[in-house]
């Protein structure tokens, strides 16, 4: 048996009664965790058209916190990519979005001032972004959040289904059964409601190109145990009518 956990292109929606000031510099930090260099994380923000001035600011201003330097450093927030292939291959995408009608909120191509030399990708916030623009539907594995926006929760939740990955989400809401109802309908593996923490024993694993299997806690065990059904005995018998 095998067990496959991929990539993702996962959404985080904020519904028209989000607390945005929490919300918002959250939603950088599901992103930019890691540098964007995380499976899971949450690239692609749908949020209200009508709020879409407030959502800007506040992301450039949580954005603008995460700023590039030595990965050793505890005051560090933001490291270099992987490789200079990958920092080429981030800066080609967000090249792309910006000749597509794309917006650069903070960041863009360009390396961090003062980090010319290595695999530096400035923490990136792109506005303008629709739903079929290849960086709201391919994985970036940057610093590089999309907004993207809704015109109700049914719209949101279409926009964030439109995908062909289905590894994690988020949702926020100030009523948390609203969250829930939501998160219930996304195709995906995992949701987190208000920027709920990963719970090591919860399942694990995706939809879609976003993989098969489950890991964590029992139900990664349980992945690869073989089932044998036996029936017809005595002690089934016995038992169903003990049940009875």
């Amino acid at each position: 048996k095998v067990a496959l956990e991929l990539g993702g292109k996962s959404a985080n929606i904020l519904l028209d009664d989000a607390d945005l000031s929490v919300a918002v510099p959250q939603a950088i930090g599901q992103c930019f965790v890691n540098g964007g260099q995380t499976c899971a994380a949450l690239t692609r923000l749908i949020a209200p058209r009508a709020k879409r001035a407030e959502v800007e600011a506040l992301a450039m201003e949580a954005a603008a916190q995460w700023r590039p330097g030595d990965p050793e450093q505890p005051s560090t927030r933001l490291g270099p990519l992987s490789s200079l292939r990958q920092r080429e291959r981030v800066a080609a995408m967000v090249a792309r979005a910006l000749e597509g009608g794309a917006t650069a909120l903070i960041g863009g191509t360009a390396a961090p001032e003062g980090f010319e030399k290595g695999a530096w990708f400035a923490a990136t916030v792109l506005s303008g972004v629709t739903p079929e623009m290849e960086i709201a539907r391919e994985e970036v594995f940057g610093p590089v959040l999309v907004i993207l926006d809704h015109d109700g929760e049914e719209d949101a939740i279409a926009i964030a289904n439109d995908s062909a990955y289905g590894l994690s989400g988020g949702v926020w809401s100030a009523d948390p059964a609203r969250a829930e109802r939501v998160a219930a309908r996304l195709r995906t593996g995992q949701v987190m409601i208000n920027g709920a923490m990963l719970d090591m024993e919860a399942p694990f694993g995706g939809v879609g190109q976003s993989g098969i299997g489950r890991e964590y806690g029992r139900y990664g065990l349980e992945e690869y145990f073989n089932l044998k059904a036996i029936t017809g005995t005595a002690s089934a018998g016995q038992d169903r009518g003990s049940n009875e």
